[in-house]
């Protein structure tokens, strides 16, 4: 089975073919960096981390880009000139926006890395690429899509006739829905706005229209470009409520600009819930990741939590799913540890027995069905259900650990293989068991918590003593 993505453009599944096959050229929206990033944020960055993951896995050469918006944008009550979000928290936290910017940008970074998110080879700052915005701006009003309006620019969304394909909203819906009060200097209530200005904004740079600052959607238009170079895109992805406004103004500004298709394949995740509730501010369940991870969450039981349901179903975190996503790490990380101990140094057959073959296509099915992790994860539990049926060892044990490590390519929850012991440790079982037989059990027991504290259990049955590495979450 070929993979198939369902596209929010088209509003089906669609075969997924790049314009230059293996190369694929995708661009996630990234934070904006104004405050901690929160599991809501994480979960379309997770997902665009598991795409990426298949699509290497499935043999694709993916250039991955994801920005930094350190300009901030307006809020929601008026997209072009509400209160800008970076120098809002840099009035809270009184400290100049640039400071703010990179204090939760390397936060963002560090939870990342805490989640086991891949960083993208290009991560811009929209601060790096205003003289590319600016050109582009120039572009658009050079080919009549914008104007100038003293010291603004506006994107004329009458002179895009696709404008709200992509969202569905058509002219009329947009104009009924207006949020705001048509500003003056707008031809058109839909029009939004490529480069503002305020002289109370801190943030500033020169440009043919005065000193002022970008908009928010002329950002990922210039980075995308510039990272990624001319043409179409092959993948852009963002969280649902980048759909609309934003990637409609970005279809708008860049194919205005440069006259060919923006994107192949438009991809949205879904928005999360806690606890069947929506995430607020007012509600205090907006858990950024340290917050889980005080409270006794390890991130990598976050991730799983976060990446196991379809992108495209709205996910209910509960504390419960969370714990759950634990103990299925543990058990996976304690699978994983087994069969390298069966496996003994053996090599995989040249074809796999039946029972690996099998998960293999499940988890394979699963996946190139529009990235069904749910139906992908049936496979990685058949392979654990059959391998202990089986008794798996030798060769038959060292297919399953590769087709394991192979599902791990994507779900990225297992530790690194543990090493075997040593012949220190061993000693220490031995000279545990010798103290056992003279009925020296407090000595017995110095030695277990001593090679407790080296992540190793002992496991004392009638057939002896066995040992495992400790496996956590």
């Amino acid at each position: 089975m070929a993979l198939v993505l369902h596209d929010t453009l088209t509003r089906k599944k669609e075969p997924f073919v790049p314009l230059s096959p293996p190369a694929v050229r995708m661009y996630n929206c990234g934070p904006t960096v104004y405050s901690a990033a929160h599991i809501g944020n994480f979960r379309a960055f997770l997902f665009a981390d598991v795409l990426r993951r298949w699509l290497e896995v499935s043999g694709y050469r993916v250039t991955q880009v994801m920005n930094i918006t350190d300009v901030g944008h307006a809020r929601d009550d008026d997209p072009d000139f509400g209160e800008d979000k970076l120098q809002a928290a840099a009035a809270k936290e009184r400290l100049d926006p640039w400071k703010v910017a990179e204090k939760y940008t390397q936060l963002f970074l560090q939870d990342l890395d805490a989640l086991g998110i891949q960083r993208p080879q290009h991560q811009p700052r929209a601060t790096q690429y205003v003289p590319q915005m600016i050109a582009i701006i120039q572009r658009l009003v050079a080919a009549g899509h914008a104007y100038v309006a003293g010291h603004e620019v506006y994107y004329s969304v009458p002179s895009f006739p696709a404008y709200g394909r992509l969202s569905g909203n058509t002219g009329a819906d947009l104009l009924a829905g207006a949020r705001v009060e048509v500003r003056e200097e707008k031809r058109d209530p839909r029009d939004f706005a490529l480069w503002k200005s305020d002289p109370r904004h801190v943030m500033q740079w020169d440009s043919p229209w005065g000193k002022g600052f970008p908009g928010w959607h002329i950002e990922c238009s210039a980075m995308s470009r510039a990272c990624l170079g001319d043409g179409t895109l092959d993948i852009h992805t963002g969280g649902e409520d980048n759909v609309f406004p934003h990637h409609e103004c970005e279809i708008a500004q860049s194919e205005g600009a440069f006259g060919v298709p923006f994107v192949r394949h438009w991809l949205h995740a879904r928005f999360l819930q806690v606890e069947g509730t929506k995430m607020s501010k007012s509600l205090g369940n907006l858990y950024t990741v340290d917050q889980l991870a005080q409270m006794g969450h390890p991130p990598v039981a976050v991730r799983f939590a976060l990446i196991r349901s379809h992108y495209r179903q709205v996910l209910n975190f509960t504390f419960d799913g969370l714990r759950q996503a634990a103990a299925d790490v543990r058990r996976l990380r304690l699978f994983a540890a087994e069969l390298q101990d069966a496996a003994a140094g053996a090599a995989p057959p040249a074809a796999p027995p039946a029972f690996v073959a099998d998960a293999v296509a499940k988890f394979d099915a699963g996946m190139d069905d529009d990235l069904n992790l749910s139906a992908a994860l049936d496979g990685v539990f058949t392979l654990l259900n059959e391998a202990n049926r089986l008794r798996a060892r030798g060769a038959d044990a060292a297919a399953a650990l590769a087709a394991l490590r192979r599902f791990d390519r994507v779900l990225g929850v297992l530790e690194q293989a543990p090493r075997s012991l040593d012949a220190e440790v061993e000693a220490l079982i031995a000279r545990r068991n010798a103290a056992r037989a003279a009925r020296d059990f407090a000595a017995a027991d110095a030695i277990r918590a001593q090679l407790a504290s080296r992540g190793i259990e002992l496991l004392d049955g009638k057939d002896g003593v066995k040992w495992r590495r400790a496996v956590q979450a």
